[in-house]
């Protein structure tokens, strides 16, 4: 099917991305479709049944682009292909347009970065002489010292370890990351042309909206200065200041300019399509800088994400995003998981603490106003793998700093009593990162129709996410209701005021008794009753209606 073929969305609603619910499908882990035990766009378009039930509005696709995979196809070689790993550009198409007949979104992973040092441009680049214009698509640059045989500068990869490395003719070029993922120069015009370019290859074969992968680093500082400190020299990381400090390499004022290029294309096509940042700043307000009416759309929020689990620390959290949202004009981003960090039933506690509380920080976050992202196999309250065996890690943090990200990118149980629990085809063994044994009381069949269950807690909620009036046309804030210490409740209401939907998370360490908030709607764990009294358990959420 050609692009101009495909069907648009299936809503006209240009807003839809201010309420979404937005699952991340990590491609490589999601769902294999020819058995050779990698995740592909084939197995997605086979489950997309299965996330049109579980009542999402838009699925999130990692990077499936021509890559040497150095850092699981974060380093790009052809943005406008896919890698036959995964597929073909007429898999794409077949995917994105059952997602649609679905109606169901899908949101693309962009990086710009960096490119992979596979690209062309790259590798050009690697065969001209300094100075030439291939290398003024990079950051080249000559060395310090008597013979430039020193870095250009102080600047560390964000995976450790210096952030640049020597070429035979004893130039240097900048890596963020990886060597593997040589960064771009953002100043010069080609390279923004080139990306204005495949923003619109994508949006013709009919997506939605994009990620955009380290949105805050495209532009650094005039000069390229010294950050000033190093893990050579003191010991800490300049990477501990991210989110926290400025940093010359990471959030100039000036990649400002570059969203502001963007938006007018993506409001050139019908439909609302959406663009999210992943971006660090030093504070709320320089974040909120990325979302408005001339840039971006949303800004992710890592600050619920990096909550602990205590009601002042959520409140703080709740209360500032909102705070933002409401300044800029765009809803709040909310996530608890992700690719890039260990899965949040291990954060709070691991084991069946860990479980217990993820179920009720779940509830807290799908009834809060704005867009929510989920990450794959949260649905099924997967927790992090923290036994991998060395020799099948592949994340390159991993052997720069001995951190990995792997753990949480295990494929997922589908069926079955072994592993790989029907991530491929009936009968297939093969899978990228081994599933640990427990798993199979997590996977999708296990949980499917089991009361109490995490995976039917989930469409439960989502369930009534989407039609409950005080979440689907109610304000975008929230009215915080007096508690006891330790727990946190808030009220939404429709616009008419004629319901009320009250959300309650007991983090106080003893049962709570719930009074005055409505008939009980969903709760994270069993409600007991004394006296006539609905009660909280310790570490657990519910949602109530009251009219």
């Amino acid at each position: 099917m050609t692009a101009s073929a495909l069907p648009p969305p299936t809503t006209s609603d240009a807003d839809w991305w201010r309420s979404a619910v937005v699952y991340q499908v990590y491609v490589r882990s999601f769902a294999d479709s020819n058995g050779d035990g990698i995740g592909d766009l084939l197995g997605i378009q086979q489950r997309l049944p299965y996330l049109r039930d579980l009542g999402v509005d838009a699925l999130w696709l990692t990077p499936f682009y021509t890559s040497p995979m150095i850092d699981g196809g974060y380093d790009v070689a052809d943005y406008r292909d896919v890698d036959p790993m995964f597929g073909t550009l007429a898999d794409f198409d077949a995917m994105i347009t059952d997602a649609h007949a679905l109606g169901l979104r899908i949101i693309v992973d962009i990086v710009p970065n960096h490119t992979s040092s596979a690209h062309p441009w790259f590798t050009a680049a690697l065969a001209a002489a300094p100075g030439s214009p291939e290398r003024e698509r990079y950051l080249f640059r000559d060395g310090s010292g008597e013979h430039g045989e020193l870095p250009p500068n102080d600047w560390e990869s964000i995976f450790g370890g210096p952030a640049w490395t020597r070429v035979p003719d004893g130039q240097w070029y900048l890596h963020l990351f990886d060597p593997a993922q040589p960064d771009l120069n953002w100043r010069n015009p080609e390279v923004r042309a080139e990306f204005e370019d495949i923003l619109r290859f994508w949006l013709d074969r009919g997506v939605d909206g994009f990620r955009i992968d380290v949105a805050h680093g495209m532009i650094k500082e005039d000069g390229l200065p010294d950050v000033g400190f190093s893990t050579m020299t003191t010991g800490r990381r300049q990477v501990e200041l991210l989110g926290k400090g400025r940093l010359p390499y990471f959030d100039q004022d000036e990649i400002h300019d570059i969203y502001r290029a963007w938006r007018p294309i993506l409001d050139s096509y019908p439909g609302g399509r959406m663009a999210v940042a992943e971006a660090w700043a030093e504070t709320p307000q320089r974040l909120a800088r990325y979302i408005g009416p001339d840039e971006l759309h949303q800004a992710f929020s890592f600050d619920f994400l990096d909550a602990t689990w205590s009601a002042d620390s959520f409140r703080k959290v709740i209360d500032t995003a909102l705070a933002e949202a409401t300044i800029v004009g765009a809803p709040t981003t909310w996530v608890l998981s992700n690719h890039d960090k260990q899965r949040h039933v291990t954060r709070y506690g691991d084991g069946e603490v860990g479980l217990r509380r993820a179920r009720a920080a779940a509830l807290l976050m799908l009834a809060l106003p704005g867009c929510t992202y989920l990450y794959q196999g949260e649905e099924l309250g997967l927790p992090e793998v923290l036994d991998l065996p060395d020799e099948v890690r592949q994340d390159p943090q991993f052997l720069r700093t001995g951190e990995s990200r792997d753990g949480c990118r295990v494929p997922l149980p589908w069926n079955g009593d072994l592993a790989p629990y029907g991530f491929g085809p009936h009968g297939s063994e093969l899978s990228w990162l081994p599933a640990p044994a427990t798993w199979r009381e997590l996977s999708v069949a296990a949980q499917n129709d089991v009361p109490g269950s995490t995976l039917e807690l989930y469409r439960a909620a989502l369930r009534i996410r989407r039609v409950h009036r005080a979440l689907v046309d109610g304000a975008d804030g929230v009215t915080w209701l007096e508690t006891e210490p330790g727990v946190l409740a808030f009220s939404r209401a429709a616009n008419d005021g004629s319901t009320e939907l009250v959300c309650v998370v007991n983090i106080s360490g003893t049962p709570v008794e719930l009074r005055g908030y409505g008939r009980a709607l969903v709760a994270s764990a069993e409600l007991t009753g004394r006296d006539g009294v609905v009660v909280l358990p310790v570490d657990a959420a519910a949602w109530l209606e009251r009219r």
